[in-house]
């Protein structure tokens, strides 16, 4: 019977729903009862088909032969252009609901034939097509016709950090597994990808030369380069390979995503690895680097990168130099080059030189003035007296600031004539205002060498041999004992040596029996040798009153005539030299 609180909604009256009721059964008189007798062994979940009769409100009227009609939601026909009389497929979830009507579903019974057709047409490993749903726990919900499950780590190749971007995006992916007893399908877009990428990447070797201009898509961004996505293998493009100018990182030139077209520059087919160039699309700016910038030129630049060793200048984009720190001053000392120049400095330099191979360029800033070692030679020749300040103390001399930017070395060696200098502290101190004689200019080491002592004229050319004759006794101080013979300090700075053969008129062993240090002494001058600066002493003719002079003078240890082996202690300098405050010089 039909419902006639269904009649009154669509506005017919009860002749005119019989009539178009046997109109939907095909006009015959007993359709109704025939239908009846071929459905009445539906049970709920059963697959049917019924027929548009009308609409009410948002639901569609279907009439599906039973002994009344279901209501099903607009929203399940959503994308039909649905009209009466249309024929429709529903599932029957009851055969009558509280109001009396049969409960029908549009949605479900599209899910049901789907899943047929699925079932009769695809088997695992086949591709599908389908929209993303909405995320579930451990993946999404992928609609291919029948809600599939994909796996959040079967999402790509590399894990996304959110599926949710996944959401409402047509993806296709390769059925891994059928459940037909559980209605249920995995499906996998990561196992798609890689077996499309594997073909491509095959293809793409196959291809691709080196020199080649390809287009790829940046899929990563590192410290050291980009991986760009060539379609099947990813290809690196360095950092150094971005560009012929500085760059600090890719991204200041890349993004992830974005299409970018370079040149290939080296395929490893074994290890299936390609790298990428982006500059070498372009001519290197060195190819003609001599011509722009020929040695001796002088050009401008700018700053833009300092090491400890120097500094780098950009004179145009690709191209940089080297100013290395010893090339910025002639004559400061320049710890580090923070202290001449600063990023973003602009700066004139001169091309010292061009290795092209290398693409390396050394600059200098002092060559863009003019080098006062050069006028050095002119300014202070050997024998000019200068005044200038103790700027530093080291182990072997002292140097002294001739004019700002020039210091000469005061060696130890050149302090006294007479004095042995240990270190030059025992002459000079940091800071003081010395007076000395220029000996010598190396222009091309930039080294001047002065001296203090060539103030004065040499002692030992008139002043020590006057004083001091052979045969002359003279009193003295032990100052030092070896195994060879006794020194003697004669006045102050001058020392003569005692040797073992003079100490007494018999042998003797250790010269500590016969004198001791400190203990004054009268002692013979045997010989006074100006060339070597040495005076030979004797104990033994001294007491003796031997006038003989040096007829009998002692050999030295080594056979040979002279007051002893090695340097004369105490008075001599560097050279041998002795001296004395009493000689008059």
């Amino acid at each position: 019977m039909i419902d006639e609180t269904l009649i009154a909604s669509l506005g017919l009256d009860m002749s005119e729903a019989d009539k178009l009721v046997r109109d939907a059964l095909g006009g015959e008189e007993d359709g109704m009862d025939q239908l009846m007798g071929e459905v009445s062994d539906l049970n709920s979940g059963s697959l049917i088909k019924g027929k548009v009769i009308g609409f009410a409100g948002d639901d569609v009227v279907i009439e599906v032969g039973l002994k009344s009609e279901g209501l099903v939601p607009k929203e399940e026909f959503a994308g039909t252009d649905l009209k009466v009389g249309d024929t429709v497929h529903v599932l029957l979830e009851s055969m009558e609901s509280e109001s009396g009507l049969v409960l029908l579903s549009k949605r479900k019974a599209d899910r049901q034939i789907n899943w047929q057709r699925i079932i009769d047409t695809t088997k695992e490993g086949d591709t599908v097509e389908g929209t993303v749903m909405r995320k579930i726990k451990g993946g999404l919900l992928v609609d291919i016709g029948v809600p599939v499950f994909l796996p959040a780590s079967q999402v790509d190749i590399r894990r996304p950090g959110d599926v949710t971007d996944y959401i409402g995006r047509k993806v296709r992916a390769q059925i891994l597994k059928i459940d037909i007893e559980r209605k249920n399908i995995v499906i996998s877009r990561r196992k798609l990808i890689e077996e499309e990428r594997d073909a491509a990447k095959s293809r793409l070797l196959e291809n691709v030369k080196e020199g080649d201009i390809v287009t790829g898509t940046v899929k990563n961004i590192a410290d050291f380069g980009a991986f760009v996505d060539l379609g099947g293998i990813d290809g690196l493009l360095h950092i150094t390979d971005m560009s012929w100018g500085r760059i600090n990182h890719p991204s200041e030139m890349l993004k992830v995503e974005q299409k970018v077209e370079v040149k290939i520059l080296n395929i490893d087919r074994d290890r299936e690895k390609i790298a990428l160039g982006l500059k070498q699309k372009e001519a290197s700016p060195w190819e003609e680097i001599e011509k722009k910038y020929p040695v001796g030129s002088r050009i401008s630049g700018e700053v833009v990168n300092i090491m400890s060793y120097g500094a780098f200048i950009r004179l145009e984009d690709g191209i940089e130099g080297l100013v290395h720190i010893s090339e910025m001053s002639w004559t400061r000392r320049v710890n580090h080059p923070s202290e001449v120049v600063e990023p973003g400095q602009p700066v004139d330099v001169v091309v010292l030189d061009i290795d092209k191979n290398k693409q390396e360029i050394s600059l200098g800033m002092k060559q863009t003035e003019v080098n006062p070692w050069e006028l050095v030679s002119d300014r202070y020749p050997p024998g000019t007296v200068i005044e200038g300040e103790v700027r530093n103390l080291a182990n072997y001399g002292a140097f002294v600031e001739i004019e700002p930017g020039i210091d000469g070395l005061l060696h130890i060696s050149d302090m006294s004539w007479t004095k042995k200098v240990t270190h030059p502290n025992e002459v000079v101190k940091k800071g003081d205002n010395i007076q000395c004689v220029v000996l010598e200019v190396d222009q091309e080491k930039q080294r001047i060498s002065l001296g203090i002592k060539q103030l004065t004229e040499d002692p030992w050319l008139h002043a020590i041999p006057d004083a001091y004759h052979p045969g002359m006794v003279v009193r003295g101080t032990v100052t030092k004992i070896t195994n060879f013979g006794v020194f003697v300090e004669l006045e102050e700075e001058l020392e003569g040596l005692l040797h073992i053969s003079e100490l007494a008129d018999h042998k003797v062993e250790n010269p500590q029996d016969v004198v001791k240090a400190g203990e004054e002494i009268d002692v013979k001058i045997l010989r006074v040798d100006t060339s070597d600066r040495k005076i030979g002493l004797s104990l033994k003719r001294a007491q003796w009153g031997d006038a003989s002079g040096a007829e009998d003078e002692p050999k030295d240890n080594d056979g040979t005539r002279g007051p002893g082996p090695g340097p004369v202690r105490g008075g001599m300098d560097q050279h041998g030299s002795m001296g004395t405050d009493k000689i008059q010089f």
